[in-house]
Protein backbone atom coordinates (compact mmCIF):
# COMPACT_ATOMS: atom_id res chain seq x y z
CA UNK A 1 0.00 0.00 0.00
CA UNK A 2 1.88 3.62 -1.51
CA UNK A 3 2.08 6.00 1.91
CA UNK A 4 1.94 9.30 1.46
CA UNK A 5 3.96 12.05 2.93
CA UNK A 6 2.87 14.65 4.52
CA UNK A 7 5.10 17.61 5.37
CA UNK A 8 4.25 20.55 7.94
CA UNK A 9 3.68 23.89 5.57
CA UNK A 10 5.31 26.92 6.49
CA UNK A 11 6.44 30.41 5.12
CA UNK A 12 9.52 30.02 2.83
CA UNK A 13 11.47 32.39 4.94
CA UNK A 14 10.39 30.83 8.40
CA UNK A 15 11.16 27.38 6.75
CA UNK A 16 14.82 28.78 5.58
CA UNK A 17 15.41 29.89 8.89
CA UNK A 18 14.56 26.57 10.35
CA UNK A 19 16.45 24.55 8.31
CA UNK A 20 19.69 26.98 8.65
CA UNK A 21 19.73 26.32 12.27
CA UNK A 22 19.57 22.45 11.32
CA UNK A 23 22.40 22.29 9.13
CA UNK A 24 24.54 24.93 11.56
CA UNK A 25 23.66 22.46 14.50
CA UNK A 26 25.23 19.76 11.68
CA UNK A 27 28.17 21.38 10.79
CA UNK A 28 29.36 22.55 14.16
CA UNK A 29 28.69 19.05 15.76
CA UNK A 30 31.09 17.89 12.71
CA UNK A 31 33.55 20.68 14.00
CA UNK A 32 33.32 19.42 17.71
CA UNK A 33 34.03 15.64 17.24
CA UNK A 34 36.70 16.63 14.75
CA UNK A 35 39.68 16.77 16.85
CA UNK A 36 41.87 17.09 14.38
CA UNK A 37 40.25 19.54 13.10
CA UNK A 38 40.18 21.62 16.46
CA UNK A 39 43.86 20.75 17.14
CA UNK A 40 44.41 22.83 14.08
CA UNK A 41 42.52 25.75 14.80
CA UNK A 42 43.89 26.26 17.86
CA UNK A 43 47.82 24.94 18.21
CA UNK A 44 48.82 26.15 14.15
CA UNK A 45 47.69 29.91 14.68
CA UNK A 46 49.76 29.81 18.79
CA UNK A 47 52.34 28.19 16.65
CA UNK A 48 52.69 31.34 14.31
CA UNK A 49 52.15 33.73 16.69
CA UNK A 50 54.86 32.55 18.97
CA UNK A 51 57.40 31.26 16.09
CA UNK A 52 56.97 34.97 14.10
CA UNK A 53 57.05 36.91 17.00
CA UNK A 54 60.92 34.71 18.58
CA UNK A 55 62.24 34.75 15.30
CA UNK A 56 61.86 37.57 13.39
CA UNK A 57 60.50 40.11 16.10
CA UNK A 58 64.71 41.05 16.74
CA UNK A 59 65.09 41.87 13.28
CA UNK A 60 62.16 43.43 12.01
CA UNK A 61 61.72 45.75 15.40
CA UNK A 62 63.81 48.50 13.98
CA UNK A 63 61.67 49.25 11.11
CA UNK A 64 58.39 49.41 13.04
CA UNK A 65 56.99 52.73 14.66
CA UNK A 66 58.32 54.42 17.60
CA UNK A 67 57.42 52.51 20.66
CA UNK A 68 55.29 49.63 19.31
CA UNK A 69 56.96 45.85 19.94
CA UNK A 70 56.91 43.28 17.34
CA UNK A 71 54.57 41.53 19.27
CA UNK A 72 51.93 44.22 19.49
CA UNK A 73 52.61 45.06 15.45
CA UNK A 74 52.14 41.25 14.45
CA UNK A 75 48.81 39.96 16.42
CA UNK A 76 46.73 41.82 14.13
CA UNK A 77 48.09 40.32 11.19
CA UNK A 78 48.20 36.39 13.01
CA UNK A 79 44.82 36.47 13.83
CA UNK A 80 43.32 37.70 10.19
CA UNK A 81 45.93 35.38 8.58
CA UNK A 82 44.18 32.63 10.64
CA UNK A 83 40.81 33.68 9.51
CA UNK A 84 41.51 33.68 5.96
CA UNK A 85 43.21 30.33 6.00
CA UNK A 86 40.63 28.60 8.60
CA UNK A 87 37.52 30.20 5.85
CA UNK A 88 39.12 27.37 3.53
CA UNK A 89 36.98 24.73 5.96
CA UNK A 90 33.99 26.12 4.44
CA UNK A 91 35.10 25.28 0.89
CA UNK A 92 36.57 21.83 2.05
CA UNK A 93 32.89 20.82 3.36
CA UNK A 94 30.88 22.34 0.83
CA UNK A 95 32.74 20.04 -1.83
CA UNK A 96 32.93 17.44 0.77
CA UNK A 97 29.13 17.41 0.97
CA UNK A 98 29.09 17.72 -3.19
CA UNK A 99 31.50 15.11 -3.32
CA UNK A 100 29.88 12.21 -1.20
CA UNK A 101 26.45 12.71 -2.04
CA UNK A 102 24.90 14.39 0.48
CA UNK A 103 23.83 16.70 -0.65
CA UNK A 104 21.82 15.00 -3.29
CA UNK A 105 20.48 12.98 -0.03
CA UNK A 106 18.89 16.55 1.43
CA UNK A 107 17.13 17.20 -1.89
CA UNK A 108 14.85 14.42 -1.64
CA UNK A 109 13.40 16.75 1.61
CA UNK A 110 11.71 19.83 1.59
CA UNK A 111 14.57 21.95 2.61
CA UNK A 112 15.86 25.45 1.46
CA UNK A 113 18.95 25.21 -0.68
CA UNK A 114 20.70 27.80 0.84
CA UNK A 115 20.77 26.01 4.04
CA UNK A 116 24.04 23.89 3.53
CA UNK A 117 25.98 27.00 2.93
CA UNK A 118 24.41 28.99 5.79
CA UNK A 119 25.54 25.84 8.05
CA UNK A 120 29.07 25.71 7.34
CA UNK A 121 29.18 29.36 7.06
CA UNK A 122 27.90 30.08 10.31
CA UNK A 123 29.94 27.53 11.73
CA UNK A 124 32.72 28.88 10.63
CA UNK A 125 31.86 32.18 12.12
CA UNK A 126 31.93 30.29 14.90
CA UNK A 127 34.75 28.42 15.12
CA UNK A 128 36.96 31.29 13.59
CA UNK A 129 35.70 33.48 16.84
CA UNK A 130 37.17 30.62 19.35
CA UNK A 131 40.11 30.75 17.30
CA UNK A 132 40.59 34.71 17.66
CA UNK A 133 39.86 34.55 21.46
CA UNK A 134 42.02 31.91 22.23
CA UNK A 135 44.86 33.24 20.10
CA UNK A 136 43.85 37.35 22.15
CA UNK A 137 44.71 35.24 25.76
CA UNK A 138 47.97 33.29 24.31
CA UNK A 139 49.33 36.84 22.71
CA UNK A 140 48.46 38.62 26.33
CA UNK A 141 50.57 35.96 28.08
CA UNK A 142 53.42 35.75 26.00
CA UNK A 143 53.97 39.71 26.18
CA UNK A 144 51.44 41.11 23.89
CA UNK A 145 49.78 44.68 25.73
CA UNK A 146 46.40 46.66 24.01
CA UNK A 147 45.43 49.94 24.58
CA UNK A 148 42.29 49.59 23.24
CA UNK A 149 38.53 50.56 25.04
CA UNK A 150 36.09 48.37 25.23
CA UNK A 151 34.57 50.19 22.37
CA UNK A 152 37.49 49.51 20.42
CA UNK A 153 36.99 45.45 21.07
CA UNK A 154 33.51 45.75 20.24
CA UNK A 155 34.72 47.44 16.39
CA UNK A 156 37.15 44.84 16.51
CA UNK A 157 35.27 42.19 17.01
CA UNK A 158 32.59 43.56 14.52
CA UNK A 159 35.34 43.67 11.78
CA UNK A 160 36.76 40.79 12.28
CA UNK A 161 33.32 38.76 11.86
CA UNK A 162 32.37 40.81 8.70
CA UNK A 163 36.06 39.64 7.12
CA UNK A 164 35.32 35.93 8.63
CA UNK A 165 31.54 36.00 6.38
CA UNK A 166 32.87 37.59 3.55
CA UNK A 167 36.07 35.40 3.11
CA UNK A 168 33.79 32.13 3.83
CA UNK A 169 31.23 33.19 1.53
CA UNK A 170 34.40 33.69 -1.30
CA UNK A 171 35.48 30.36 -0.29
CA UNK A 172 32.40 28.93 -0.24
CA UNK A 173 32.12 29.83 -3.99
CA UNK A 174 35.70 27.86 -5.00
CA UNK A 175 34.14 24.66 -2.59
CA UNK A 176 31.16 24.45 -5.39
CA UNK A 177 33.01 25.16 -8.68
CA UNK A 178 36.21 22.31 -7.34
CA UNK A 179 35.79 18.95 -8.37
CA UNK A 180 38.09 17.04 -5.79
CA UNK A 181 39.20 18.34 -2.32
CA UNK A 182 42.77 18.51 -3.59
CA UNK A 183 41.48 20.97 -6.32
CA UNK A 184 39.91 23.29 -3.27
CA UNK A 185 43.00 23.21 -1.53
CA UNK A 186 45.02 24.75 -4.85
CA UNK A 187 42.05 27.17 -5.67
CA UNK A 188 42.08 28.46 -2.21
CA UNK A 189 45.64 28.27 -1.89
CA UNK A 190 46.59 31.20 -5.19
CA UNK A 191 43.49 33.41 -3.51
CA UNK A 192 44.23 33.37 0.26
CA UNK A 193 48.63 32.40 0.05
CA UNK A 194 49.45 35.86 -1.75
CA UNK A 195 46.91 38.10 -0.14
CA UNK A 196 47.84 37.36 3.49
CA UNK A 197 51.61 37.27 2.68
CA UNK A 198 52.16 40.66 0.46
CA UNK A 199 50.80 42.36 2.93
CA UNK A 200 51.01 44.26 5.99
CA UNK A 201 50.32 41.20 8.32
CA UNK A 202 53.73 40.11 9.25
CA UNK A 203 56.33 43.65 8.34
CA UNK A 204 55.28 47.42 7.04
CA UNK A 205 54.86 47.74 3.45
CA UNK A 206 57.11 50.06 3.35
CA UNK A 207 60.31 48.37 2.64
CA UNK A 208 58.81 46.45 -0.23
CA UNK A 209 59.56 46.50 -3.81
CA UNK A 210 57.49 49.54 -5.70
CA UNK A 211 55.50 47.00 -7.18
CA UNK A 212 54.52 44.75 -4.22
CA UNK A 213 54.29 47.57 -2.12
CA UNK A 214 51.72 49.23 -4.21
CA UNK A 215 49.71 45.98 -4.53
CA UNK A 216 50.42 45.43 -0.62
CA UNK A 217 49.54 48.72 0.51
CA UNK A 218 45.94 48.60 -1.55
CA UNK A 219 44.70 45.14 -1.24
CA UNK A 220 41.67 44.32 1.22
CA UNK A 221 43.42 42.27 3.93
CA UNK A 222 46.07 45.09 4.53
CA UNK A 223 43.31 47.23 4.90
CA UNK A 224 41.43 45.10 7.08
CA UNK A 225 44.71 44.70 9.39
CA UNK A 226 45.80 48.06 9.29
CA UNK A 227 41.95 48.47 10.93
CA UNK A 228 42.73 45.86 13.87
CA UNK A 229 45.92 46.94 14.65
CA UNK A 230 44.81 50.42 15.05
CA UNK A 231 42.05 49.88 17.31
CA UNK A 232 44.16 47.45 19.20
CA UNK A 233 47.14 49.62 19.73
CA UNK A 234 45.12 52.79 20.40
CA UNK A 235 46.74 54.81 17.38
CA UNK A 236 44.77 56.54 14.18
CA UNK A 237 42.27 54.20 12.13
CA UNK A 238 42.62 56.97 9.39
CA UNK A 239 40.70 55.91 6.62
CA UNK A 240 41.26 51.80 7.08
CA UNK A 241 37.87 51.40 8.98
CA UNK A 242 35.64 52.56 6.08
CA UNK A 243 37.84 51.27 3.36
CA UNK A 244 38.29 47.57 5.35
CA UNK A 245 34.15 47.44 5.77
CA UNK A 246 33.54 48.52 2.28
CA UNK A 247 35.96 45.72 0.91
CA UNK A 248 33.94 43.13 3.55
CA UNK A 249 29.89 44.51 2.05
CA UNK A 250 31.83 43.73 -1.47
CA UNK A 251 33.04 41.30 -1.34
CA UNK A 252 29.50 40.00 0.03
CA UNK A 253 27.35 41.74 -2.21
CA UNK A 254 28.87 39.42 -4.97
CA UNK A 255 30.14 36.05 -3.12
CA UNK A 256 26.25 35.33 -1.86
CA UNK A 257 24.42 35.57 -4.77
CA UNK A 258 26.98 34.05 -6.88
CA UNK A 259 27.89 31.44 -4.32
CA UNK A 260 23.87 30.73 -3.88
CA UNK A 261 23.28 30.20 -7.81
CA UNK A 262 26.33 28.22 -8.29
CA UNK A 263 25.09 25.78 -5.91
CA UNK A 264 21.48 26.15 -6.66
CA UNK A 265 22.54 25.03 -10.26
CA UNK A 266 25.06 22.23 -9.57
CA UNK A 267 22.54 20.35 -7.08
CA UNK A 268 19.66 21.07 -9.60
CA UNK A 269 20.84 18.85 -12.50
Amino acid sequence: MPVKLEFETKPKAIMAINDSFIMIKRSSTHILRNMDQLLGTFFQPIMFLVLFAAVFGGAISNSLPKGVGYLDFLMAGIIIQTVAFGSTTTAIAICNDLQKGIVDRFRSLPMSTAAVLNGHIISDLLRNGLSTIVMVIVGLIIGFRSNASVTDWLLIAGIIMLFTLAFSWLMAIMGVVAKSVEAVQWLTFIIIFPLTFASSAFVPTAGMPKYLEFFATNQPITQIIEAVRALMLGTPIGNHGWIAVAWCLGILIVAIPVATRLFRNKTTV
